[in-house]
């Protein structure tokens, strides 16, 4: 870990952002709200308990199909941004923390609790996903919470309007 630190020191913005703030950040964003549909349609059609089994699998399938994504894109030699593996890792690591935090909610059993739990979550999620965007790729906060919400947003309608059939 140590290493890892000293590296990262060393490293100039620009390449620590490409190999691995970027790769991070389509992790985050991924996990957080590629997984809210699945997650609010179970809890709808089947409750708390599936909700959280749901969550769970989706955030982790969801960080192995994006490490491999990530890794098998681009080998990093051409864009300069760093190891195939490096980028995969940081990428599954990351959407699977996007897609946990939501779902642990579930583990209360009242689901119209653990709804809005989650929806403060997500609102907590999509905070930090928009302060990570400002800091590191110069987005406007406004703006940059307002396109994650939108995202966010169109997603949750989806999984409640399949959960509601």
């Amino acid at each position: 870990m140590a290493e890892l630190i000293a590296h990262l020191r060393g490293i100039d913005e620009r390449a620590l952002v490409l190999r691995y703030v970027q790769p991070g950040l389509v992790g985050l964003i991924d996990g957080t709200l590629s997984t809210l549909a699945p997650i609010f349609a179970a809890a709808l059609l089947s409750g708390s308990h599936a909700a959280l089994f749901v969550g769970l699998a989706t955030a982790v399938g969801a960080g192995i199909s994006m490490a491999f994504s990530e890794g098998l894109s681009d080998t990093g030699e051409e864009t300069g941004r760093g190891t195939a593996i490096a980028r995969g890792a940081v990428t599954g690591v990351m959407t699977t923390i996007g897609g946990v935090f939501h779902s642990l909610p579930f583990i209360i059993g009242d689901v119209h609790t653990a709804l809005i739990v989650a929806g403060a979550v997500v609102a907590c999620e999509l905070t930090i996903i928009s302060l990570i965007r400002k800091r590191f790729l110069d987005v406007a906060l406004r703006m940059s919470f307002l396109q994650v919400a939108f995202g966010g947003a169109l997603i949750v309608a989806a999984g409640v309007t399949l959960g509601s059939a």
